[in-house]
């Protein structure tokens, strides 16, 4: 037989492109549309309805950037289309090859039932099947003109990203405003030949089964008459019958399809603009859910949820009522879909406890699986606070962007660092956002790595980000693949369904331990340095305020703060997102932000001060409140004394300029050009900084990626360096004990102040950058005379050790790393740390000298600021306060104590006497984490704790209060059948805990 095939496929794409498709609405009339712009930000819906909206004619320009506009659609069902299928179709100016990131619309009836949004790929509005004549037509559509940030030129500088910036040029024009007929036939032959033309391509060539459907395509195309496809479409389809009935092998590839719109919270939008397209999306769902009874649809993100219950209670009483029939499913089981690279501890394990609380609470649901199909990477720490919320699974499919190495598994069991081990799966199908389409299902089969051993994968499926969610289109080729010849087998399946067959099918999965870092996307840990302060910043406080209210409640009867501290650890959870934390979100949600967290900081800065007061009482002893984990200057952690008197640094002049600090325990000196040279622990005599070498570097690199401006950093930006030593300043500080210096260099200056502790091991660096760069990196370096193959990381309950050499292509590419408060090195016996109070970026390498001892450099350098043009153009710019500390001679309990010390900033009040603990522990490698009062209002203490120093330990905790009874629990303080629980004696619990352990006690008040 002569070889035709690219004949017939080549004529397959034309008839479906220009005949078959556009005989879906074989006939239509015009609307009638007016149109009301709404002044400012978006109005309520009952305003919107009642606003009185002026004529306006398809290919009118609409909108200004984020402004809302509402247009109202008006006409009549002709006579002559009695009986048939009509639908609206509303094209507001969408670019459908984008699904989402433009303009969105939801549409109303005239008394405000919300009907379904509109979207590139979802333009069409039911009026009637079957229809009847001369039926009025009056819809409403609440239109978001929010302009195209990532555009056809991404990652330009563009003002668009603020409505302070964006400017009122219109961003769309109208385009089809029509009611038409549905030709159900023609719609069906459109699924039937992209179904099978998409499932011919992906197949080999020389397979038969590939001949079998490109000649049932032929075949079809010779039925259908070119200018009669709506009278030819029932025989075409005839054709393909044989082809689509043909059953899958029994070993085909099996796909668990899950509805799903991935809504990144805040993004190339702010936040409000996330809560309409929630809206839009979850009335999409809920209509198609009664439109395909096989269909089941998965959302993520309870804050998500929370916005629909309070904002558009029309759609939420639609998805409650979906949810009871168990196929508008909660996922996730997280408030939001957060970074877990930069939360604190507590922080990431309240993301589960407000997540699963919610659902639990409103439909009775407990998530079992983790869902976060878009985050950049994932702590170490992470499997273990999942398993400790009372779940079991993962899923997430962002580690596919990894640059440099492929991840060996879809199905795997990954391990924490304390062991815990959770059933995860990455999506072979390597998107978030499927269609159904045949090369992602093929696509998915191929790529999958555990063949031979598993045959499931899940398919997140429907657009996101303002795309609708799943579309009809979807189902209907869902339904074709749930058994078809040549394809993976596709069914709609729950979560909750899918991870049950697939541990069940492979029980004992490959293991990956420690963190899954992505190989990409390693400037999110820099970008945006406010926001992440105000982050470090509202953890710490959160911390105080939940420690001293328990505190002063315990003791004085002080009103705990239950709701102030329920709304404000949502609020910065919610920032957390994993577009808004890691900085690459556009300037109005950093600009929102900033003023977030300067709020919430008053907030929690009253709660301590009254909480502080009422501890304090009447009187005029000075006291020191020590919120952090461990004693300092004899005052006990969370409790209140008159602190020990220290002393001061003694500061001196240095022979060939600069100066000395000394405090009897370090000896640094500082030279003429404000860089350290010498930090010598003077106990161990030995010095930190490398021969030749100086700290307190700032070096400046250019940093311009390839793209993903925001977000990525290319290893070539090492390449290019400026070191910082021109000082225009090297002076004694004001107070004696401290060295200034200050820098400038572009246009920015640089103000520093060193310092050491009295009586402490701990050279305290204060960093004022007055940053007015672009496309520049800012690091602070410290070469170190230490020799070390690995080095530790705080990480969530612990710290995460990678190696600072680079023998392999994945140790290569981890060229930038997360840390939290600190980051330490060391020889047997002898270490150093460098801590911080609001950083997180960092890179360690490593060089041998080559001359005089030939000893190991190993340099730590901290990510200060970065200066992107995408898609925030005035990223940064302004003043921002640092403070990092060199600590010489640290273990890594040292390492762990200092870190919470910066943090955790001693608090100076008088007061009638000295404030007890409410909870002492004798072990210092046990470190509490949190000391509160149970969410539920029965006044128990609940305190959470973990090992941190990496071995076991045994411990004792005393309680300063009157306890009756002692629980482990879970993170949401639920009790555990805990086979050995902690007894209470007296006022005594001893604890074992495995390395890095985390546990959680409930205490039961007299």
């Amino acid at each position: 037989m002569h070889d035709d095939r690219t004949l017939v496929e080549a004529r397959l794409r034309r008839v479906l492109d220009e005949r078959v498709r556009p005989a879906v609405y074989p006939e239509s009339v015009p609307l009638e549309v007016a149109v009301w712009h709404a002044p400012g930000e978006p109005v309520p819906v009952a305003e919107g309805l009642a606003a009185e909206p002026e004529p306006v004619e398809v290919g009118t320009r609409w909108g200004a950037p984020w402004g809302t506009s509402w247009f109202r659609v008006t006409g009549t069902v002709p006579e002559a289309w009695a009986g048939r299928t009509v639908e609206a179709v509303l094209d507001l100016g969408f670019d459908e090859n984008m699904p989402g990131f433009q303009c969105e619309g939801l549409v109303y009836r005239p008394d405000g039932t919300p009907v379904k949004g509109l979207n590139p790929r979802n333009q069409w509005v039911r009026i009637a099947a079957p229809a009847e004549g001369g039926e009025e037509v009056r819809l409403h559509i609440e239109a978001a003109s929010n302009p195209v940030i990532l555009g056809h030129h991404p990652f330009r500088p563009t003002p668009l990203g603020d409505k302070d910036t964006a400017g009122g040029e219109p961003q769309y024009t109208l385009a089809r405003m029509d009611l038409a007929v549905l030709d159900e036939h023609v719609w069906q032959l459109v699924i039937d030949l992209e179904v099978l033309g998409e499932l011919m391509a992906e197949l080999p060539v020389e397979s038969p089964r590939r001949w079998e459907i490109l000649r049932a395509v032929e075949r079809a195309l010779d039925a259908i008459d070119l200018q009669d496809v709506n009278g030819t479409a029932q025989q075409a389809r005839s054709r393909l019958t044989g082809a689509l009935a043909a059953p899958a092998v029994p070993s085909a590839h099996r796909i668990s399809a899950v509805g799903h719109a991935h809504i990144d919270s805040a993004w190339l939008w702010p936040l409000r603009e996330t809560v309409r397209k929630v809206a839009r999306t979850t009335a999409n769902m809920t209509a198609l859910l009664d439109d395909a009874p096989e269909f089941v649809f998965a959302m993520s993100q309870a804050q998500q949820w929370a916005w629909v219950k309070e904002h558009r209670p029309e759609v939420w009483a639609r998805v409650k009522k979906a949810v009871a029939d168990g196929r508008f499913v909660p996922a996730g089981g997280m408030w939001v879909e957060s970074d877990t690279n930069m939360p604190g501890s507590e922080a990431m394990a309240r993301q589960f406890v407000h997540g699963k609380r919610f659902f639990h609470d409103e439909f009775g649901v407990e998530n079992e699986e983790a869902w976060l199909p878009d985050t950049f990477g994932f702590a170490a720490g992470l499997p273990q606070i999942i398993r400790a919320a009372g779940s079991r699974y993962l899923l997430t499919q962002k580690i596919s962007w990894s640059r440099t190495n492929r991840f060996p598994h879809h199905t795997f069991r990954w391990e924490g660092i304390d062991g815990t081990r959770i059933f995860t799966h990455f999506p072979p199908v390597d998107t978030y956002n499927c269609s159904m389409r045949g090369g992602e299902i093929a696509h998915a089969v191929r790529n999958f790595q555990d063949k031979g051993v598993a045959r499931r994968s899940l398919a997140p499926t429907g657009w996101g980000d303002g795309g609708g969610g799943t579309t009809r289109e979807m189902v209907a080729k869902a339904a074709r693949l749930r058994d078809l010849e040549g394809s993976a087998t596709v069914t709609w399946e729950t979560p909750a369904a899918f991870f049950a067959k697939a541990e069940a099918e492979y029980p004992e999965p490959p293991v990956w331990v420690g963190e899954l870092y992505l190989e990409l996307h390693r400037a999110t840990l820099t970008s945006q340095a406010r926001t992440k302060q105000g982050n470090r910043r509202a953890e710490h406080l959160l911390r105080e305020a939940e420690l001293w209210a328990a505190t002063a409640a315990v003791r004085t009867g002080f009103p705990y703060p239950y709701g102030e501290l329920d709304r404000i650890w949502k609020t910065v959870l919610l920032h957390q997102f994993h577009d808004i934390l890691p900085g690459s979100s556009i300037a109005w949600v950093h600009r929102e932000a900033r003023a977030t967290y300067d709020r919430i900081a008053g907030e929690l800065n009253g709660i301590v001060g009254a909480a502080q007061r009422a501890l304090a009482g009447e009187g005029a002893v000075p006291l020191l409140f020590n919120a952090a984990p461990h004693p300092r200057a004899g005052v006990p952690a969370g409790g209140a004394r008159t602190p020990a008197e220290q002393g001061r640094a003694e500061l001196s002049d240095r022979a060939g300029g600069g100066y000395v600090l000394a405090n009897g325990i370090l000896r640094v000196e500082i030279d003429a050009r404000g860089l350290v040279v010498s930090a010598h622990d003077i106990e161990a005599d030995r010095e930190a900084i490398a021969p030749g070498q100086a700290g307190n570097l700032l070096q400046l690199h250019p940093d311009f990626p390839n793209m993903w401006d925001a977000w990525d950093v290319d290893a070539f930006y090492r390449n290019t360096v400026t070191d910082l030593t021109d000082a225009d300043e090297v002076a004694a500080g004001a107070d004696g004990a401290s060295v200034r210096i200050v820098r400038s260099f572009g246009a920015s200056r640089v103000t520093q102040a060193l310092s050491l502790a009295p009586g402490e091991r701990r050279l305290v660096v204060d960093t004022e950058v007055d940053w007015h760069e672009t496309e520049k990196f800012l690091k602070l370096a410290f070469p170190l005379d230490l020799h070390a193959e690995r080095y530790a990381s705080e990480t969530q309950f612990g710290h995460v050790h990678r190696p600072t050499h680079t023998n392999t292509s994945w140790e290569a590419a981890r060229f930038e790393a997360c840390n939290h408060r600190f980051v330490h090195l060391e020889e047997p016996g002898w270490g150093v740390a460098v801590v911080n109070d609001s950083t997180y970026g960092h890179d360690v390498t490593r060089t041998v000298r080559t001359d005089g001892d030939r000893g190991t450099t190993t340099t730590v350098r901290v990510s200060l600021l970065r200066a992107p043009r995408f898609p925030d153009p005035e990223t940064d710019q302004g003043v921002h306060r640092f403070r990092h500390a060199l600590v010489p001679g640290a273990g890594i309990g040292d390492a762990v104590r200092e870190g919470w010390r910066i943090n955790l900033p001693q608090r100076r009040l008088t007061g009638a006497g000295e404030v007890a603990p409410l909870v002492t522990v004798d072990r210092e490698a046990v470190v509490v984490t949190a000391v509160k009062l149970a969410d539920d209002g029965s006044g128990d203490v609940v305190v959470r704790f973990h090992e941190a120093h990496g071995g076991r330990a045994r411990a004792t905790l005393t309680t300063g209060f009157a306890a009756t009874d002692v629980q482990v629990t879970d993170l949401l303080e639920r009790p555990l059948a805990d086979p050995a629980p902690p007894a209470l004696d007296g006022d005594r619990i001893s604890v074992r805990l495995r390395p890095f352990e985390l546990m959680t006690l409930r205490l039961k008040r007299a």
